[in-house]
């Protein structure tokens, strides 16, 4: 089990967490390191000023200075600015520039380890949430590796430099201006608590905003139909008053932190300037002496207010990176086996040996006791909805596990397949189709980038949209808009057809692909695809039974099973539900005619 850092809020996070960083940590070592260095040299170069001070004063105060003198000291001083100015540019330059590195090659992380993920993981995390983790996660991390590590590395360094000159000058008074320091140690530990149990109520709440946003512009042309833009906006001006709400929260502590920094250090110097004060008039410490240990405790100054805001960042960062490890911990379902075997090439030869299958956190089997042998050709399947079509498009695709022996392509068990040769090897068309916003060209040829326009044409032609493609304003270069919103339905299902078709794979399924398309025009497609899919197999997942009277097979789904199969003529003979509904679909069709 994990070792983990708790606080009275409970779990931060674990060191696990931690050692996501340190690949970054090593990549970028010589970087940081120069920064570090740069950082330290503003440092050594500060504490030297207040001697100059010193001397300067001293010199005022036993009428010895001279003009010359004074000019030296000011040179000196000059001199030591402006190599603050440049080792303050480097730091910046070398640090905030390694906490962005770190912040792109972490989400460059992310995001292909969320890309190995299967559909179980994204059913149980919304979208909303895996923005917020790409988005305010990431700065929070990116903030605490920065600024805040700087922060950190200046405090430690500042704090101990400054003791140790002003413990020089004299230790008693150092002990006595450090005695409140204890007070805004407890202070910081007790409220950095509740800092990070108010920001991951505040980034729940922003996951929540982006969501409701994301699904609110998604469907907008429902919304609009439905006349729902009060209701989303109000709906929409609660949560942002929540997350306002929460914000404030945080924000009442991380208030806290800064002002009450600043009055311990006001302290400090309060006492220093009561006890300094009186050994200056007693002649222990000279004038130059006092000085000097008034500007060391104003560099003690800053550690101490930044104590408070540092500890603010890294516990936003500590969260964050815990959140984002939680996902970077996650496994898919679907995972090849150190032995998973490569095939040469796929025939699309397809058994499955009494394949049950049960949805991941249900009890009751979609797919009952499957036996079945598909060859090339076209399969077509139809039934009730919630027989099973859907959820055997999902198991043939391999989107999901099934047990060992139930599944079998071209002879072998697909789980000693490698996963990526199994998929590579089917072009799926699912229910809901999916365009991007860019040219129709690029959603074509999406699988296919380096698709000649001839062969991409063909494939438009099968799917019955070539002529509809052409006469649109800029053709095949046309625009289509978020999610394809400047086509119609079947436009959209016959382009995502197409696009699977330019794969040119041994398996083609199609998940009523083509419902909004009207039933003369699917039968062509179909009758299109025999040709254009000759040596390959082609499954057809259909609500209407009429297209699919070529189709060499059609199997009819009941509560999972097979209820029955054969061809056209036979499976019209003896199977009441398929004849009924071939009989009520083409009678209507006849009707509209």
């Amino acid at each position: 089990m994990a070792e983990t850092i708790t606080g009275k809020s409970g779990p931060r996070f674990t060191l696990p967490s931690l050692t996501l960083l340190l690949p970054y940590f090593r990549r970028y070592g010589l970087r940081l390191a120069g920064g570090v260095a740069a950082l330290l040299g503003v440092d050594f170069l500060q504490l030297w000023i207040p001697r100059f001070i010193k001397r300067a004063v001293d010199e005022l105060g036993n009428g010895t200075a001279t003009v010359p003198g004074l000019l030296r000291y000011a040179g000196m001083i000059l001199l030591i600015a402006l190599g603050i100015a440049v080792c303050r540019f480097a730091w910046r330059y070398l640090v905030i520039g390694f906490s962005r590195l770190l912040e792109r090659d972490l989400r460059d992380r992310l995001l292909s380890h969320l890309l190995t993920l299967d559909r179980v993981f994204f059913q149980r995390h919304t979208t909303g949430e895996i923005m917020a983790l790409t988005t305010n996660d990431l700065s929070a991390v990116q903030l605490a590796c920065g600024m805040g590590l700087i922060a950190f590395v200046d405090a430690v360094v500042m704090t101990m430099a400054a003791l140790a000159f002003m413990a020089y000058i004299h230790p008693l008074l150092t002990l006595i201006a450090v005695a409140p320091m204890p007070v805004l140690v407890v202070a910081t530990r007790l409220l950095s608590a509740k800092v990070h149990k108010r920001f991951k109520k505040v980034q729940e709440q922003f996951e929540k905003l982006t969501e409701f946003a994301r699904s609110t512009l998604n469907t907008i042309g429902l919304i609009k139909a439905y006349t729902q833009e009060a209701t989303q906006t109000e709906h929409f001006g609660r949560m942002g008053h929540d997350y306002v709400r929460d914000n404030i929260r945080l924000a009442v502590v991380q208030g806290i932190l800064s002002p009450f920094s600043g009055l311990i250090a006001n302290c400090c110097l309060l006492l220093v300037l009561f006890f300094g004060g009186r050994l200056t008039i007693q002649g222990v410490i000279t004038v130059g002496d006092f000085v000097a240990f008034v500007s060391y405790l104003f560099m003690l100054t800053w550690p101490m207010m930044a104590l408070g805001w540092v500890a603010n960042l890294f516990q936003r960062g500590a969260t964050s990176l815990g959140r984002i490890d939680r996902i970077l911990q996650e496994k898919p379902v679907l995972a090849d086996s150190a032995s998973a075997f490569v095939p040469p090439r796929v025939d699309g030869h397809i058994r499955l040996e009494h394949l049950t299958f049960v949805y991941p956190g249900q009890t009751v089997p979609a797919l009952m006791d499957l036996s079945l042998e598909i060859r090339p050709g076209i399969l077509g399947v139809v039934g009730r909805s919630g027989s099973g079509k859907t959820t055997l498009c999902h198991v043939l695709a391999r989107l999901y596990p099934v047990a060992d022996a139930a599944f079998f392509l071209d002879g072998r068990d697909v789980n000693t397949l490698a996963l990526a040769a199994v998929r590579s090897s089917i072009a799926y068309v699912p229910q809901e189709t999916t365009l991007f916003s860019e040219s129709i060209q690029f959603n074509i040829t999406l699988g296919r980038a380096d698709a000649s326009q001839a062969e991409m044409e063909a494939a438009a032609r099968a799917a019955a949209v070539h002529q509809e493609i052409m006469a649109l304003p800029d053709g095949y270069q046309t625009r289509v808009g978020e999610r394809g919103v400047k086509l119609s339905g079947g436009q959209r299902q016959r382009i995502a057809l197409a696009r699977a078709l330019l794969l040119d794979r041994p398996i083609l399924i199609i998940d009523d692909g083509l419902s909004a398309v009207d039933m003369e025009t699917e039968h062509a497609i179909v009758r299109s695809m025999a040709s254009h899919l000759q040596g390959r197999t082609c499954i057809i997942i259909s609500h209407r039974v009429a297209p699919l009277v070529d189709a060499g097979e059609i199997l009819v789904m009941e509560q999972g099973r097979i209820a029955a199969r054969g061809n056209h003529a036979y499976l019209f003979a003896h199977n009441a539900f398929y004849a009924t509904i071939y009989t009520h679909q083409t009678a209507d069709q006849g009707k509209r005619e």
